[in-house]
């Protein structure tokens, strides 16, 4: 009798575990990657025209001696600087993306820059050096640097913070081969965020970013 209510037991524990095992677990939370834009690659404030407009910085172009790509030169032009920034940028943490008229390098606001500070950090000067190299020698593009910041602070704060950002790495760029009538900086403080939600420090970090973004001259 003992042994007969334990084979029963058996045959009901395993009935369950059985259909425990049918069940679907659900599907695992998948954060987006580091280069995840909001809207795709068609976000309007990455496919917008550069900083200032094309006829004014054209004029700067001109007045810098650089001579404008034509449409199949711009293709071409592209391919190779994607190609030598993604070689200088892999492994380190760098997005180089693809958009629909440049390219954007963008630059996580931690290898740049210590919380609250407008100053660029010397451990990034390395790679900041690289980039500048290689957008000096490709010069027949507009330069845009793009900052942003998460939405800690006040918005006014945050307006600033990422203005004086841009501005630090557009005068890094300067300084270092990079013809000043190529560049335009812009901040976006908080309104350009990769994460909506900007509520856990995964987000918050992936919004304090800054971007340079190439667009041909043509």
């Amino acid at each position: 009798m003992t042994l007969s209510r334990s084979l029963s037991a058996l045959a009901l524990c395993c009935s369950v575990l059985a259909l425990a095992s049918c069940q679907t677990a659900p599907p695992p939370v998948i954060a987006p990657p580091a280069s995840f834009i909001p809207l795709g690659v068609n976000a309007p404030y990455l496919n917008g025209d550069v900083i200032g407009g094309k006829r004014a910085r054209a004029a700067k172009m001109k007045a810098a001696g650089i001579k404008p790509l034509t449409a199949a030169g711009a293709a071409s032009y592209s391919s190779i600087l994607e190609t030598e920034l993604r070689r200088q940028t892999a492994g380190i943490g760098l997005d180089v993306i693809r958009l629909q008229h440049g390219i954007l390098i963008r630059i996580p606001a931690a290898f740049t820059f210590t919380s609250g500070s407008a100053v660029v950090n010397p451990q990034f000067d390395a790679t900041l050096l690289e980039i500048a190299r290689t957008v000096k020698s490709q010069n027949q593009s507009y330069v845009d640097v793009l900052a942003h910041t998460d939405t800690s602070g006040t918005p006014q704060v945050n307006q600033s913070l990422s203005d004086k950002r841009a501005a630090a790495v557009a005068t890094f760029l300067s300084k270092h081969g990079v013809a000043r009538g190529r560049i335009a900086s812009k901040g976006y403080g908080e309104s350009a965020p990769l994460y909506a939600s900007d509520v856990t420090e995964e987000q918050k970090a992936a919004n304090r970013r800054v971007e340079i973004r190439l667009v041909p001259y043509m």
